[in-house]
C-alpha cells in the first residue's frame, strides 16, 4: 500500500480520537484502533516511513501513538490495549 494513503488513514484515525480529554488517551485509542484493524505489514510499513523520515506528516495524536505503543504495534509484545 503507498504510503501516502497509510499516513492518510492514520490521520484520519487520529481526527476521529483527537477530541478525547487527554492526548494520552486519544494517542491509546489510536494505536488500539490501528493495531486491531490494519494488517501487521501496514503497521510496519508506517512505523518504518516515520522511523527514515520523521512524523512531520502526522497529527500529534498519530506521532503519539506511534511513539507509546510501538512495540505493541510492531508486534514485538503482547498487547496491553484495552479494547475500545
Amino acid at each position: 500500500m503507498n504510503i501516502q494513503t497509510l499516513i492518510k488513514m492514520a490521520n484520519q484515525i487520529g481526527t476521529f480520537f483527537e477530541p478525547e480529554v487527554a492526548l494520552e488517551i486519544a494517542a491509546d485509542d489510536t494505536a488500539n484502533h490501528i493495531h486491531r484493524f490494519w494488517d501487521p505489514r501496514m503497521r510496519r510499513a508506517l512505523i518504518a516511513h516515520v522511523d527514515a523520515n520523521g512524523d512531520a506528516e502526522l497529527l500529534a495524536v498519530v506521532a503519539a501513538a506511534l511513539t507509546r505503543h510501538r512495540d505493541t504495534l510492531l508486534g514485538s509484545v503482547t498487547p496491553h490495549l484495552e479494547a475500545a
